[in-house]
């Protein structure tokens, strides 16, 4: 759900060890890639120079970036960030000249955001893109999703925009860090336990059923423990919608693909029915499904799918993740835009409202310290079951330019956790832009299914009294 993610507050990337979740992410690498990726294009391109100015300030003014995962010895606590003392900027930061248009640039971005990132090293790379058509360049920056979650890496990128075109001033770097002695051995378990006892207690009291609230209301206490645990039933029990039949199919590659939407009018589209911005998003994309499987002689009237909450709190560091997700069955039958508009906005507003929302963070904790490959058997299931997942960050306020070029479009791309489709919208000024991240071998036409969401806008759009369509960029 939206958080506003336009200020970069400080200490981006600052927790010295990283949480159980990120840990999960971190050890399941490999059989569940989690690579985040944004692609920035621009009418012309940055200047290099200047771009690699940009970097070295921001590897200088954010440790994070600098730092490589280390393991505890024997797996014993969570992975601790640390300096690489190999670190080489030229080794993160790359140029490349294409010939291609914009469909080769992302089939070119699908590929390179799966390459692995060296274990030794930094878990991030970024690259300038030169050589489009009619001068066009692009910016892409990709991330490991166990470093930050989207809304971080919209912190990251407004610390490295400006808001105008002019070199930024000199400025006098810090210190490089130095590595961060890491704690070995029986003392890395118990620090662990203790803080992993910490985390989960600071939850169960956040949701009133502390050991505090018990002593004092003994008869509210298990009130909160009923409504707790038939929370705990709803978010981790099975969505009540079938899968996708079309929509079986699992594969390896991803495939990119991109939409523009006129936010003006979309905003006075949602407000027509009766909707936040996000609403009518999420019902744009449901009536993309719609569409796409009516064109495919298929009929459906829901579909399991996930969308993530920040849990992100005012003073909270950068960087990071701090996410949570709410699981419904999305109303895909409901032909009526307008009507979809208001049961999303029931389906979200009663996911958010459960009490068992951050489950994951309950259990990450033991999740956390289990073999990659067994963490992956238990929760692979809970997100390959989902036939959709997606998410709206509403983006940087005004014009943004990195390196003295302005920023025409921003697109995220969040990884594929086993779901046909990961769709993802951020606002640029008066576009949002729309990044889809999908699975050819569940969407097998996937030009169909671009222009079935196209046309899901289009449906929410004509909710307004000034009906536009959105745009598919080539």
């Amino acid at each position: 759900m939206p958080t506003d993610t336009r200020a970069a507050p400080p200490g981006w990337g600052t927790q010295p060890e990283m949480s159980a979740f990120e840990t999960m992410m971190w050890r399941v690498d490999g059989i569940v890639r989690s690579p985040v990726l944004v692609l920035e294009r621009f009418a012309t391109a940055p200047d290099w120079d200047r771009l690699v100015d940009v970097h070295d300030r921001a590897v200088r003014a954010l440790p994070r970036l600098r730092q490589r995962v280390v393991e505890p010895p024997l797996g014993l606590g969570a992975p601790n960030w640390s300096a690489d003392p190999d670190f080489e900027l030229t080794e993160r930061l790359r140029r490349l000249q294409v010939s291609g248009g914009w469909s080769e640039l992302l089939e070119l971005a699908a590929r390179w955001v799966l390459r692995p990132f060296p274990r030794a090293h930094p878990p991030w790379a970024a690259m300038l893109v030169e050589g489009l058509p009619g001068g066009e360049a692009a910016y892409l920056l990709k991330m490991h999703h166990a470093m930050t979650d989207g809304l971080g890496a919209a912190q990251l990128l407004e610390r490295m925009h400006t808001g105008t075109a002019e070199p930024a001033g000199p400025a006098e770097p810090p210190a490089p860090p130095v590595p961060a002695p890491i704690t070995t051995g029986i003392g890395a378990l118990i620090g662990q336990f203790r803080r992993d006892a910490a985390s989960v207690a600071g939850t169960v009291e956040a949701v009133g059923m502390g050991s505090l609230r018990a002593a004092g209301d003994p008869v509210g206490w298990l009130s909160s423990a009923a409504r707790f645990g038939g929370s705990l039933r709803r978010t981790l029990g099975p969505i009540e919608a079938g899968r996708s039949p079309l929509l079986a199919g699992r594969g390896l590659p991803w495939r990119f693909g991109t939409l523009d939407v006129p936010l003006a009018q979309f905003r006075a589209a949602a407000r027509v029915a009766r909707g936040t911005l996000n609403d009518a998003y999420l019902a744009a994309l449901l009536g993309g499904y719609r569409l796409y499987h009516g064109a495919l002689g298929a009929e459906v009237d829901a579909i399991p799918m996930a969308v993530p909450v920040s849990l992100r709190r005012p003073g909270d560091p950068g960087g990071g993740n701090r996410i949570a997700g709410v699981r419904f069955a999305g109303p895909v039958g409901i032909a009526d835009p307008a009507l979809r508009v208001r049961a999303v906005r029931e389906l979200v507003l009663a996911g958010r409202g459960e009490p068992a929302i951050d489950t994951l963070g309950l259990i990450s904790p033991a999740l956390g310290r289990l073999p990659g490959p067994v963490i992956a058997r238990l929760i692979g299931p809970m997100t390959a079951a989902n036939d959709l997942q997606a998410s709206y960050l509403p983006g940087p306020r005004g014009e943004r330019y990195l390196a003295g070029a302005r920023v025409r479009r921003i697109y995220p791309f969040a990884p594929l956790p086993g779901c046909p489709a990961m769709i993802t919208m951020v606002g640029q000024g008066d576009v949002g832009c729309v990044g889809v991240n999908l699975d050819p071998a569940s969407i097998t036409r996937p030009e169909l299914f671009l222009e079935c969401l196209r046309d899901g806008f289009t449906e929410v759009l004509a909710l307004q009294p000034d009906p536009v369509e959105a745009v598919v960029p080539r």
